[in-house]
């Protein structure tokens, strides 16, 4: 670089830049720059803050990944014990946003902590701002919400403080984002709208991207497809503005995929209704149901090319995260074509990639997936049903313990609903573990009222599964109640045998065996108990005993 003072004035109107979103002229300004970029000698006056305000402007859009990893590998540890505090400090933030950028999380909040925890020693708040928000974005997508809001939330506090209110939008539109994720939907409305209104008269096309498609996600939960639709093909048309292909483009495509999905679902539950009401009228059905077969199949088939798209993007930037999403949005598109094994290849590539990374939002989203899968082939007695009814839970117990590690009550919920939709299912069922299920996603879902998606659909097929399956709970209330319908003890006690035996039978492996110990009776009284609820093993299995 060329004299301080010159350096010093270009790193203000770069801060500047940043603070205000002036996104094509700072980069108009780093492309005049570049070649001394490249030539920058690490321990020059201020080397350290050019670094860091350049790890900023690459994640604001600047096309300068590799040069920055050049810049930081040319800090060795012998330079940077010479370092002014300030310059190690940006060297430390550029360090943190490789850390993001390759999805080491836990490394790149490690850098950003120590930033923040000597913000007693410098006076720089725009750092600070952003020392925070970056510590916020990791702990985001790691789930645990709660903790990040705390970090946003200050972040915000101190970009306003320098005056910065379009920086403090881009904070806005993540702490819309958490409160979506707790079902807030019209907290989150009226913070995007303010963070909307601050962009709207920038450049910045990837955090104006990042507004159109949280209207997006927000109108599909809501059951708003259509409106969906548009807010993500407007989220397309801002990412395409900024150039490129950032990682932001290939997660819209993948949202509208999955729009496109459920309202092919849509369409096709609108579809089986009107067929059963209307029968008497077969031609106009025909005609009308080729119509709709068509719309559907253009639907999955746009999906399918969307998610295409995307996973060549996220293949070429290495985003485990993103090439999970594809698998598992691809699986459901194969779920609902009736391609079960597809289904579960797709999921279990899903697994793989978060497993990779340890992360716990992909490997709860792939168990649930595979869970799914695993009950579509008991309803459709595919195979062994004992095996699949087996894998069934073994993915929901893996679903439900990987979304609790993270702060996703949704996540939690829906592991906790497929979980309990398995206990209802197959030929071991165990309705008291299925209502306790159904009891945790209830407790966990409690979003406002414009709330509509398939997740409160699946509670509510849980729901009737529970409260359906069984007629014992009414004899069981009128009993307490000191009602016995002039029945004898004895009759009583025969009565409570037949309601007791089938359950202890299927919790304890469908062994009469066991049963008999374990109720201290005869294994010929238990069987004889079965037999008469219709539930006796045949003669040949008795041995296996």
């Amino acid at each position: 670089m060329s004299g301080g003072s010159g350096t010093a004035g270009l790193l203000a109107q770069l801060r500047d830049d940043l603070g205000y979103r002036r996104i094509g002229q700072g980069i108009r300004r780093l492309e005049s720059v570049r070649p001394a970029l490249e030539a920058l000698e690490p321990g020059g006056k201020d080397s350290g803050v050019l670094v860091g305000l350049l790890a900023q402007w690459v994640d604001a859009g600047f096309d300068g990944l590799e040069a920055l990893r050049r810049l930081v590998a040319g800090f060795p540890v012998s330079v940077r014990t010479d370092l002014p505090l300030l310059d190690y400090l940006h060297l430390r933030m550029a360090e943190g946003m490789l850390a993001m950028s390759e999805e080491d999380l836990g490394r790149a909040a490690e850098h950003f902590r120590f930033v923040q925890s000597l913000e007693g020693e410098v006076s720089d708040a725009e750092l600070l701002a952003i020392a925070n928000f970056w510590t916020g974005r990791c702990l985001r997508k790691t789930g645990r919400y709660d903790d990040a809001e705390n970090y946003i939330v200050r972040g915000e506090e101190l970009a306003l403080s320098c005056g910065y209110l379009q920086m403090a939008a881009i904070m806005q539109t993540a702490r819309s984002w958490l409160a979506f994720q707790r079902g807030k939907l019209h907290d989150a409305l009226a913070i995007l709208r303010r963070a909307e209104e601050a962009l709207g008269g920038t450049d910045d096309f990837l955090s104006r991207g990042n507004i159109q498609s949280a209207y997006g996600r927000i109108a599909r939960r809501q059951g708003r497809y259509q409106v969906a639709l548009e807010a993500f093909e407007r989220a397309i048309g801002e990412y395409r503005q900024a150039g490129g292909e950032p990682l932001q483009y290939a997660r819209a495509l993948m949202n509208l995929a999955f729009v496109q999905r459920l309202l092919a679902l849509e369409m096709q539950k609108e579809w089986d209704r009107l067929s059963t009401s209307r029968r008497s009228a077969k031609e106009e059905a025909a005609q009308t149901g080729r119509e709709r077969r068509l719309a559907i199949e253009r639907l999955r088939r746009d999906a399918g090319d969307h998610l295409e798209e995307a996973m060549v993007l996220y293949a070429g930037h290495h985003n485990h995260r993103g090439i999970a999403g594809v698998h598992i949005n691809r699986g459901f598109l194969h779920l609902d074509s009736g391609d079960l094994e597809c289904a579960a290849a797709e999921s279990a590539e899903a697994y793989r990639h978060g497993s990779e990374k340890s992360d716990y939002l992909v490997m709860a989203r792939a168990r649930i997936l595979q869970c799914i899968v695993e009950n579509a082939a008991l309803e459709e007695q595919i195979g062994d049903s004992a095996r699949h009814q087996e894998a069934a839970e073994a993915f929901a117990r893996e679903a439900v313990e990987f979304a609790g590690q993270t702060q996703n009550r949704r996540l939690t919920a829906r592991a906790s609903v497929w979980q309990g939709l398995t206990y209802c299912g197959g030929p071991y069922r165990d309705l008291e573990a299925a209502r306790r299920c159904c009891d945790k996603a209830i407790a966990l879902l409690q979003p406002d009222s414009s709330e509509r998606q398939y997740v409160w659909e699946e509670l509510e097929t849980l729901k009737a599964r529970v409260l359906h399956a069984s007629p014992v709970d009414p004899l069981l209330r009128a009993w307490s109640a000191g009602i016995v319908q002039e029945k004898s003890f004895q009759e009583l006690t025969e009565e409570f045998a037949r309601i007791v035996i089938p359950k202890v039978w299927e919790h304890e492996g469908r062994k009469v065996s066991r049963v008999a110990e374990k109720l201290s009776i005869s294994p010929k009284k238990v069987r004889r108990i079965l037999q008469r609820a219709g539930l006796a093993e045949p003669p040949a299995a008795r041995p296996g005993e």
